[in-house]
């Protein structure tokens, strides 16, 4: 029985901020890697990625807003199966994708080559990328700034400094204290939860969402137990209002610019569970 209890004591228990991070192991191990590529390229939920609605009129609308043409260079900070890095490079801008997943890139690959256009990409953790290159735009769509722990949010910031030009821009969307507020903590368990998603075997799983009040975040901790094996992953969502992400930008010479409530271009509301901002290095 104390056995039992102290397995259950470890499940529910919550972990300081940002004590533990496993999204490398999300995104390159072989079999969720896969999974993950399925998710991106899923019409039928918003998971990996938005809708392919929503991917077109957002990336119309960045290649409008921020004039790529000719002569232009745009890298997209964990750019998955290409959705936009492949939809940028149509505007004849020099575009360059970074991402850790290799299926992911494969597919993104293989995808420009049957479109007959030029991409770079790039295998790697964005956070130890380096390139002399500079460049006009930055993108980070999905949520992405909000996984990351502050330490790791001022190591990206520092470097979107360093990659852009002077006056370059970047673009990115995090969550909002309004999904921070209308979440609930919850559990949840089940028997290959997610239909398989986390191990090939059979598996059980025991889901936790925790909500940390004072930094406005939220956790979803995985524990999962094979036969012969347990495994633990932490999915971190960094909740944020305006003045919070303005400091965080202005610490290392980036100034936000504009807010809207989506990388699409809709109009700023306090009412949504995401928002974008726009920054440009001053």
């Amino acid at each position: 029985m104390a056995s039992m209890f102290d397995e259950l004591q470890e499940i529910n228990n919550r972990p300081q901020p940002f004590q533990c991070c496993t999204s490398e192991e999300l995104w390159t191990d072989e079999y969720r890697s896969v999974n993950m590529l399925e998710y991106h390229l899923n019409q039928s939920v918003d998971a990996a990625s938005r809708n392919l609605h929503f991917i077109n009129k957002s990336a119309n609308w960045i290649i409008d807003h921020f004039n790529l043409s000719a002569g232009t260079k745009v890298i997209d900070f964990g750019c998955g199966p290409g959705l936009y890095t492949l939809r940028f490079a149509k505007s004849k801008a020099a575009v360059t994708g970074l991402d850790f997943s290799k299926n992911s890139l494969a597919y993104a690959v293989d995808k420009a080559k049957e479109n007959h256009v030029a991409i770079d990409y790039i295998y790697g953790d964005y956070l130890q990328f380096q390139s002399p290159r500079k460049y006009d735009l930055i993108t980070m769509i999905m949520c992405d700034y909000s996984s990351l722990s502050p330490a790791q949010r001022e190591e990206l910031l520092q470097k979107f400094h360093s990659l852009l030009k002077p006056g370059g821009s970047v673009i990115l969307d995090v969550y909002s204290l309004h999904y921070f507020q209308t979440s609930h903590e919850q559990t949840a368990y089940g028997f290959n939860y997610m239909d398989h998603f986390w191990k090939r075997e059979d598996y059980y799983c025991f889901h936790n969402t925790f909500k940390y009040e004072k930094e406005k975040l939220i956790l979803d901790k995985f524990t999962i137990y094979t036969k012969h094996d347990k495994y633990h992953f932490y999915n971190w969502f960094q909740c944020f209002d305006k003045d919070k992400i303005v400091k965080e930008f202005q610490n290392y010479g980036l100034s936000i610019t504009e807010f809207y409530s989506d990388v699409s271009g809709k109009r700023y509301s306090e009412g949504t569970n995401e928002f974008a901002v726009v920054a440009q290095r001053i």
